[in-house]
């Protein structure tokens, strides 16, 4: 498996481990406060999105790199990895610079896509940016029974 992550094999998988684990315990606390149905699937992104745009209509000042966005991108790259066959990365360089974080989701195509930015995205840009959208027309996703 660390091979196939490529870089430092078990710092790849501490990193999958980590953001699986943050996607998990955002999920918990939503639904502790609401009934929302965030269950990893590409139909839950519509939630995501609604989410966002909620945060937005709401007001919410610039988003901050550890809030509800960030938990909102550990989910949406959650998808990816469970829906689409991607694998969280650690990013350096350039990739590090341009996603602005050190984690992006690796698909089976070799590209590495940056769900935390992309909910960034969604929240400054509004619906154009839909999250949900974004995975249907995500490139080098795995497609279930090809």
């Amino acid at each position: 498996m660390s091979q196939m992550l490529g870089g430092d094999g078990d710092g790849q998988v501490a990193v999958g481990l980590r953001m699986r684990a943050h996607a998990r315990g955002f999920v918990a606390h939503v639904r502790r406060r609401n009934r929302l149905p965030l269950d990893f699937s590409v139909a839950s992104l519509r939630v995501a999105d609604f989410m966002v745009e909620g945060l937005r209509k709401g007001g919410a000042e610039a988003p901050r790199p550890d809030g509800v966005l960030y938990g909102l991108g550990a989910y949406v790259g959650e998808v990816l990895v469970r829906q689409a066959g991607g694998a969280w990365v650690e990013v350096e360089g350039a990739e590090r610079e341009l996603f602005g974080q050190d984690v992006g989701v690796r698909m089976p195509d070799g590209r590495v896509w940056n769900p935390l930015g992309k909910v960034v995205n969604r929240f400054e840009a509004g619906a154009e940016e839909s999250l949900q959208v974004f995975y249907l027309t995500l490139h080098g996703r795995a497609r279930k029974g090809a």
